[in-house]
């Protein structure tokens, strides 16, 4: 076993240890005596590394955009304090071009806007990935590494109590 094992269980097998390695085979029950290839699983795995694949990559569009629609407020609020008439210099397509206040704030505030909208149909698409990969785990019965544990540990930690909530605490 490596540090790379996925604990993966199907409808109708019991649990199984699945390798990186393409060439590993594994029992599937003393009683049955069969040996199943890693292949077998292969397109179920991917599948789900794909899907948790996409999941990420929208997040992490989403942060992206959280982050500029944040410097988008900022310079908002900086330029409503400031006269129109004053000289402000904005990136246009990788080019510096001198405007004035006036001109600046409506484009960057139609920006924001756009922004926002994007942000809101990114999250959607978020959460409708996530219910897709839940229904894919579900359909496949795909457990990770260490997911039955997490009940367990908290129903240990609870009957601790005061135990629990004074770790890390140092009194004098």
């Amino acid at each position: 076993m490596t540090n790379g094992d996925l604990l993966f269980s199907l409808s109708s097998f019991p649990f199984f240890l699945i390798s990186p390695s393409p060439l590993w085979s594994l029992p599937v029950t003393p009683a049955l005596g069969l040996k199943l290839h890693f292949s077998l699983f292969f397109p179920v795995i991917a599948g789900f590394n794909r899907l948790r694949q996409e999941q990420r990559g929208l997040a992490s569009k989403a942060a992206e955009l959280e982050m500029e629609l944040n410097e988008h407020s900022l310079v908002i609020d900086t330029l409503k304090e400031v006269d129109e008439t004053r000289k402000c210099y904005r990136m246009v397509g990788g080019v510096l071009v001198e405007r004035t206040v006036k001109e600046v704030l409506p484009a960057l505030e139609g920006n924001k806007e756009q922004i926002q909208k994007i942000i809101e149909t990114l999250s959607q698409q978020l959460q409708a990935k996530g219910k897709e990969l839940n229904e894919f785990r579900e359909k496949h019965n795909i457990r990770l590494m260490g997911e039955d544990e997490k009940p367990a540990a908290k129903e240990n930690s609870e009957g601790a109590g005061a135990k629990s909530s004074s770790a890390g605490v140092l009194v004098s």
